[in-house]
């Protein structure tokens, strides 16, 4: 073993996420109820670990919205299955929150083909990172967020230093405390969920808790920027039947319309859900409801109040 794998081996018997748990070395031989009762009870635990870092998670998100607001773009950067996570939570916001292309994005170590298999090697590559963000054009206006269980992963880390060096706001994701990652970043957020069911698994407790704090981040700005009305998605995209009749429900729920008149205001705007709600609860025309809602900055609520809605 050479001196650099001593150095590493060390490295991650340091981390919480890679700890050994001894009373759970006979998992494999428990009947397959307890073992499921076993996971389901450490899944358990994560909410409570997300929660104690919600002051956090919530001033990356004070940041993050007035920079997305001016036009700025969120951008997750991760390895392995905190790469994928970023990459399946940029990809929701375009049908859900009818973001533009590329507002929310996501890179992984090792590219496209590492979204279905491992790509080795690429996770321990800083420069690989600076090259995929340099690829999108990364500037002050926008942020990055790195995301590693460990906190420790060449790729994610050096997302995130290089960002910052651009100008961009930084956002570090990692279930350690004490992680370089969130040393290296603006925001640091440490969601320390312990060591895994099985040894060094983070792709389950870890990614868990990745994915609750990527659904706040991207859920919570998005609701900053006015994409919802009270909870209701009303920029969603109706790309198919079944979130054209979502766009209709939307639509009823937000005005208590009637099926004609919401079908009416729908074909008026060219489908556009807040548009409609705005025809029918300000008595306005389409035109007028793009008007007003651009002079808003999206902001269906605040549209309204200018109508005296």
């Amino acid at each position: 073993m050479t001196t650099e794998h001593r150095a590493l081996r060390s490295e991650l018997e340091s981390l919480t996420t890679e700890a050994f748990r001894p009373e759970l070395a006979g998992i494999d031989t428990l009947p397959t109820l307890d073992i499921a009762r076993l996971m389901n009870g450490e899944d358990a635990q994560v909410a409570a670990a997300v929660a104690l870092r919600l002051p956090e998670i919530s001033a990356a998100i004070d940041a993050i919205a007035p920079r997305m607001a001016q036009g700025g773009r969120l951008v997750y950067a991760g390895a392995g299955t905190a790469g994928r996570l970023g990459i399946l939570d940029a990809s929701e916001c375009p049908p859900t929150f009818n973001t533009r292309p590329g507002q929310v994005t996501g890179v992984i170590a090792g590219g496209p083909e590492a979204m279905v298999t491992s790509v080795e090697g690429a996770e321990d590559s800083a420069s690989l990172a600076r090259t995929d963000l340099d690829a999108l054009g990364i500037d002050a206006s926008d942020t990055v967020v790195g995301i590693s269980a460990s906190g420790r992963t060449p790729y994610a880390v050096g997302a995130v230093e290089h960002a910052r060096g651009l100008g961009a706001l930084t956002v570090g994701l990692s279930c350690n405390a004490g992680s370089a990652l969130a040393a290296a970043a603006e925001h640091g957020i440490e969601v320390v969920v312990g060591p895994e069911l099985l040894t060094g698994s983070t792709r389950l407790k870890a990614g868990t808790a990745q994915k609750l704090v990527l659904n706040m981040l991207s859920t919570i700005t998005m609701i900053r920027l006015g994409k919802t009305y009270g909870n209701l998605m009303v920029d969603v995209r109706a790309s198919n039947e079944k979130l054209r009749a979502r766009s209709r429900r939307i639509v009823a729920l937000a005005t208590g319309a009637g099926d004609a008149e919401i079908e009416a205001a729908l074909t008026e705007t060219g489908g556009e859900v807040k548009n409609a709600v705005l025809v029918i609860l300000a008595g306005v025309d389409g035109p007028t409801a793009a008007r007003l809602l651009e002079e808003s900055g999206g902001h269906l609520r605040a549209a309204l109040a200018t109508t005296g809605g």
